[in-house]
């Protein structure tokens, strides 16, 4: 089962967009401790994750980058 994590994005700005976010349980049960920890919002907890994970993430393929496998388009 996955709980949400409802937030308020900054796009291009003063723009503000509310995004749902699905975690499972134990994960958001998790930022939420550290929230509560930091004394923080949930929102700063992801939005600083993002910023150190961010160019760890960014080296992972997309899904249509793995190497050996078709394109099914290729096969056609």
């Amino acid at each position: 089962m996955c709980a949400t994590l409802e937030t308020i994005s900054r796009m291009a700005g003063s723009d503000k967009r509310k995004q749902s976010l699905y975690f499972p349980e134990d994960m958001l049960k998790e930022i939420q401790d550290e929230a509560t920890r930091q004394d923080r919002s949930l929102s700063w907890i992801v939005q600083k994750a993002w910023k150190i994970a961010r160019k760890e993430i960014m080296k992972y393929p997309s899904v249509n980058e793995f190497p050996g496998e078709e394109d099914e388009k290729e096969i056609a």
